[in-house]
């Protein structure tokens, strides 16, 4: 919550668990596959939510799993939609098609914020309404599961409209069971062959998750909470270390790849330039949500600042632009907007003044 730490006695970051862990399946004696029975809420500032909506795009599930985005903005409450004001509500259907009724800003940089207020009131701009039960607050929905509950109320949450209970609101849970094969059934075309967890692959993306987990998408975490000097300084030493071990990774990649293709060849050498193996993976979706947010945020608002990733990355940032320039789900899913306002503006413990940076300019530089 702001205001309030996430750090032990020794000023480090300590994430907190996940209390709603069921998934669905055809054997699950409760939550089964059906298409429109679940909804996924989400807030676009947040990147644990972001690798969901990414998954839900990639395997064509926007018309069978509708959503809702939050406010931008992070008040001592918590996260809170947008109301519908005159009536108009959003389709509960499917307002949210690839990805947004929320536009990624690509190559226009944010509105300059100084005119947007953190009680700005833009349906489809800051956030939608809450379309089933015209709850204000996502707290609503973790009381109305669990009337006792008493822990964090975060995003990402995979809701249950028929049990009207929360299934799942941990994101490594919620994108594979977005992954299975459940709602196969409903989905036409190519996105129902997509597998982001293959099996012959499945040990090395573990592997891969685990360090990048730990060290980068928690690593500018534990930098930017820090609450004691030692701590920011370890931490931070920490992630840069291992952005080092990605860059390594993804230049003996490239470089394997511009061999078997030639140097002239890009497309080639793109259409297989993946963190894990030659295609997509869930690798691709868990890691890219940290890094597209480093330059526009982290570097600065959480002091990540050895390097940017398109200053001292060169194959990050190419893998990085490869994601957004050429894979529809991760462009649409990514609100530069969203992401800038809602971290400068709602951790007033990192930034009490809560004036938000109009750089680097562009948001995402051309592939």
């Amino acid at each position: 919550m702001p205001g309030k730490s996430l750090c032990n006695k020794k000023g480090e970051f300590k994430g907190l668990p996940s209390i709603f862990r069921e998934t669905i399946s055809l054997e699950h004696p409760i939550y089964k596959p059906a298409k429109g029975r679940y909804w996924l809420y989400v807030a676009l500032t947040c990147p644990w939510a972001h690798r969901t909506l990414i998954t839900r795009a990639l395997k064509g599930l926007t018309s069978v799993i509708g959503c809702s985005v939050l406010h931008w903005h992070l008040d001592d409450r918590g996260w809170r939609f947008v109301e519908a004001g005159d009536g108009k509500k959003t389709d509960e259907r499917n307002w949210f098609d690839v990805a947004g009724g929320i536009t990624s800003t690509g190559l226009n940089n944010i509105t300059p914020a100084a005119g947007v207020s953190n009680g700005a009131h833009r349906l489809l701009t800051d956030g939608t309404d809450e379309p089933h039960y015209g709850y204000k607050r996502l707290s609503d929905l973790y009381f109305k599961s669990k009337p006792d509950y008493d822990a964090r109320f975060s995003v990402p949450v995979l809701w249950d409209l028929k049990t009207r209970t929360i299934v799942n609101n941990e994101s490594s849970d919620i994108i594979r069971i977005l992954n299975s094969s459940a709602f196969d059934e409903f989905v036409e075309d190519e996105p129902r062959h997509l597998n982001l967890l293959p099996q012959s692959l499945q040990p090395q993306i573990e592997e891969f998750n685990s360090w990048v987990y730990e060290n980068i998408n928690t690593g500018v975490y534990k930098a930017g909470f820090a609450e004691s000097a030692e701590a920011y300084e370890k931490e931070v030493a920490n992630l840069f270390h291992y952005l080092d071990k990605l860059e390594t990774l993804l230049r003996e990649k490239y470089a394997r790849l511009e061999a078997e293709y030639g140097q002239s060849n890009k497309d080639k050498i793109l259409a297989r330039y993946f963190v894990v193996g030659d295609r997509l993976t869930e690798a691709d979706v868990r890691l890219y949500p940290t890094i597209v947010r480093f330059d526009v945020v982290y570097h600065q608002h959480f002091k990540c600042n050895f390097a940017t990733i398109r200053g001292g990355y060169p194959h990050i940032h190419k893998w990085l632009r490869n994601m957004y320039w050429r894979h529809t789900a991760f462009q649409r899913t990514t609100d530069f907007n969203h992401i800038k306002l809602g971290y400068t503006r709602s951790q007033l413990r990192i930034n009490p003044l809560g004036i938000t940076p109009l750089g680097p300019k562009p948001d995402i530089i051309p592939l």
